[in-house]
């Protein structure tokens, strides 16, 4: 009863009291929060605080490689298989000595205070320790994407004037070599893994370092603290190029006061944030959601673990069969995920509960439609969390206690699922790179779906009437509206692009800096935020109805059929079509049921598979109450999934419309010229 009522509770209000906005959090309405301490205003203060007060405490692990094998699949394919020991840990107090060595040493090779690096690298925790040296050493950190292709990063590392990068030993040999000779001022690549020191081969005027040397380097009395300058709150800390949805990537310029007031207004919505959290750490730390998770982890002594989508699991793809993923070994109690991460894991627990026998499929439907009535009712289940739902938890390794999501939205039915089967809470955040990550996220206890949240003590949202989309703050029963995010996190803008910062930042009378997010959202009477649209998704049919494409997308997300699908619309026609990428194991099923034989190429490209999976979805959009006009009406099967290397989606797992549209534009005149 607790529950229910502090779940009806108010989360923000309107402080202008127009249905407009601005809303802020219950607790800042006087005043929007800027810093987690007094005088800790910079974040190499962060560490530093957090170094002199958890200085023995474990800070960074990573996972003792024990050996590697090729691993023969039966379609011919050979895979790198681990088996992983335990993790090794550095203390706080041993990481910020290291960042501490390796900025002295950046320094004794020429970098200097305000000057750009870059830092080119899978998430892992030398990532953290070179951000902590530039961060110390007022080096504005330019960070790219590891997935990005080579025209991109070669458009980074120009605009940014980068002497120096930081990188990794495979992506120096697969990315990065091949674009060096475009890349005319770098003069010095710091490699992170502990390789020979001998590098050959590469153009005049490069030279290539370990990691460890240049921390040698910096650790010789004539250089430690060599250079030094402290960093001023204003200035920048991150140069983020953003893996956008659409043309080249921008760099959003993000003070060192920008991200304390992200971080600390993320903070706020962790309950018992403390020294006794893990946290693992897999998804790219270049995205402003990871690095961000991160860095209020350090800020509150936890320990983080380094993992990657490939060995997170018992099962995943790296993993020897019989040896233990990340999770099982490290059990996190705190963990990021992004949508698509999540549905992966709803859709083969599903599957499994499929092929379950009768009584099991029973007990397993039983206990989870009586677990989500007991949550509606704010009441925990701890017998049916103890004798069905164990299993499900100890895929994340058990002791999972908050599971934050954002990215992207999360559909209702994998968001129900994760609260159910992992018996913890999801916080759906929402925010961009342009709002150091931080905008929205839900209360812990708040179980409804769809919605994320009020906004972050650290700023404030309004809503700005999209006459052309039929949005306005007038509207009933909930003001709806483009999203506007205004406060300490809203960025010093993109880098080189006065055009684009004059476009989508604006400063208020009182000197609030806004961002206009393209999103489409409207306010509950509870200051809760809902993301129900997004302008540059909004396709008008020839007959002059308007379609949300992303809408249609979120919806059909849930057929069990479509592991990913894109919906594309003309202005000249007057219907949707759609890309699909089918579930295999669904697929497989259906084709078997109606006899139709061939590879799973062959499947993904048989006409008579095209209209049944059509049929499946046409189904599923009438029942999740789509109109006629939004459904598609034709589809393209992908043999291939989309993934961050094949560029059709961001490292978010966002759809690339523009890729997508260039990769798939044979099917799209096929489809919209009837052959």
């Amino acid at each position: 009863a607790v529950k229910q009522h502090r779940a009806r509770r108010m989360k923000a209000r309107s402080v202008s009291g127009s249905p407009e906005g601005p809303y802020r959090a219950v607790s800042s309405t006087k005043r929007l929060v800027t810093s987690m301490h007094l005088g800790v205003d910079t974040l190499d203060k962060v560490f530093e605080y957090a170094a002199q007060r958890f200085p023995y405490r474990d800070c960074l692990g990573t996972r003792e490689v024990i050996s590697e094998e090729d691993e023969r699949q039966n379609n011919g394919k050979v895979f790198k298989k681990v088996i992983l020991g335990e993790y090794r840990w550095l203390s706080y107090e041993e990481t910020h000595s290291a960042a501490s060595r390796l900025g002295s040493g950046l320094s004794s090779l020429g970098q200097r205070p305000k000057n750009n690096i870059a830092i080119f690298c899978e998430t892992r925790a030398e990532w953290i320790i070179a951000a902590q040296a530039c961060f110390m050493y007022n080096f504005p950190l330019v960070t790219l994407y590891s997935t990005l292709g080579g025209p991109a990063i070669a458009h980074g590392l120009n605009e940014a004037q980068v002497t120096h990068i930081i990188t990794s030993r495979e992506l120096l040999e697969t990315r990065l070599k091949a674009i060096l000779r475009e890349v005319p001022r770098l003069q010095h690549i710091i490699v992170v893994d502990n390789t020979p020191t001998t590098w050959l081969g590469y153009p005049r005027g490069i030279s290539v370092h370990n990691m460890s040397a240049v921390q040698e380097l910096g650790a010789k009395p004539e250089n430690v603290a060599r250079g030094r300058q402290q960093p001023l709150p204003s200035d920048i800390a991150v140069i983020m190029y953003t893996s956008g949805s659409t043309g080249i990537p921008k760099g959003v310029m993000i003070s060192h006061s920008n991200i304390i007031a992200g971080i600390t207004g993320m903070a706020e919505r962790i309950p018992n944030l403390s020294e006794e959290d893990t946290y693992i750490g897999y998804l790219p730390l270049a995205h402003v959601l990871e690095l961000s998770a991160e860095l209020v982890c350090v800020s509150h002594g936890c320990r983080i673990g380094y993992s990657s989508p490939q060995t997170l699991a018992d099962q995943s793809t790296k993993i020897k069969k019989g040896s233990k993923g990340d999770t099982s070994v490290l059990q996190p109690t705190l963990m990021a995920a992004v949508p698509e991460i999540m549905d992966r894991i709803y859709k083969n627990v599903m599957t499994k509960v499929e092929e379950m026998n009768h009584v099991q499929r029973t007990l397993f439907t039983l206990a989870y439609n009586y677990k989500l009535e007991q949550l509606a009712k704010g009441y925990s289940t701890p017998l049916c969390d103890k004798l069905v739902f164990r299993k499900v938890r100890s895929l994340l390794g058990g002791r999972t206690r908050v599971l934050l999501s954002g990215g992207a939205p999360l559909s209702a039915a994998t968001q129900r699922f994760m609260n159910v089967c992992f018996c913890c809470p999801v916080g759906q955040g929402y925010g961009l790179t342009e709002t150091c990550g931080a905008g929205t996220i839900s209360e812990l206890w708040d179980y409804s779906t769809g919605r994320v949240g009020g906004p972050l003590v650290c700023c404030e949202i309004k809503l700005k009437d999209w006459v052309e989309g039929g949005y306005r703050s007038t509207d009933k029963p909930h003001p709806r509206g483009e999203i506007l995010i205004g406060g300490p996190n809203v960025t010093m803008g993109y880098y080189k692009n006065q055009a684009k910062n004059q476009e989508d930042f604006c400063v208020d009378e009182n000197g609030q800096r806004w961002f206009c997010t393209g999103d489409i959202g409207e306010f509950h009477d509870d200051g809760c935020l809902k993301i129900i649209d997004r302008k540059k998704d909004l396709v008008k049919l020839q007959a002059g109805e308007y379609v949300s494409l992303g809408k249609v997308e979120a919806m059909l997300k849930n057929c069990p059929l479509v592991d990913n699908i894109c919906a594309y619309a003309n202005s000249d026609e007057t219907y949707v079509i759609g890309f699909v990428v089918p579930n295999q194991k669904q697929l497989l099923a259906l084709a078997d049921q109606y006899r139709i034989r061939g590879s799973w190429e062959e499947l993904c490209n048989n006409k008579a598979m095209e209209e049944l999976v059509l049929k499946v979805i046409t189904e599923a959009a009438l029942a999740a109450q789509l109109e006629r006009f939004e459904i598609p009406r034709k589809i393209r099967l992908s043999p291939e999934p989309w993934t961050p290397e094949t560029g059709l989606v961001t490292d978010a797992f966002k759809l690339k419309r523009k890729e997508l549209k260039t990769h798939y534009q044979a099917d799209i005149e096929r489809m919209y010229g009837g052959k």
